[in-house]
């Protein structure tokens, strides 16, 4: 601003005509970024399927929101009849380079495995 004059210094730029660049609040710092919205996971079961089945990923504020905007981006064309959110940093998951180690227990557990034991001859199949 010029000293004495109460006119705000203005911009054209953007093509919005004349927009004050000074004394103008920009509510900055008030609402969270999209980029600090929390990742959710989400799951969804169709008509025809009994387990939910993740489909994909999305950002949202709250989860409420999560629920609506996994509803209107992965039920487009009604394929669904129930949906799962989730927040990524809720869920625990193992490692693929800890395979080996961590699924190792199982494979030493001989009567987990249907060979340990002998079908009668009289059960046509199991």
């Amino acid at each position: 601003m010029i000293p004495g004059d109460e006119t705000p210094d203005v911009t054209a730029e953007g093509g919005h005509g004349a927009v004050p660049t000074t004394g103008v609040e920009t509510g900055a710092g008030e609402r969270p970024s999209r980029r600090t919205w929390p990742l959710y996971e989400v799951f969804v079961r169709g008509k025809r399927g009994l387990n939910h089945v993740h489909v994909g990923s999305l950002h949202a504020a709250d989860d409420e929101m999560a629920l609506h905007n996994a509803r209107d981006v992965y039920t487009r064309r009604n394929e669904g009849v129930s949906i799962w959110v989730v927040r990524a940093d809720a869920i625990a998951a193992s490692s693929p380079d800890e395979k080996d180690p961590f699924f190792a227990p199982s494979a030493d557990k001989v009567y987990r495995h249907p060979t340990f034991y002998a079908i009668p001859e009289e059960v046509p199949h199991l």
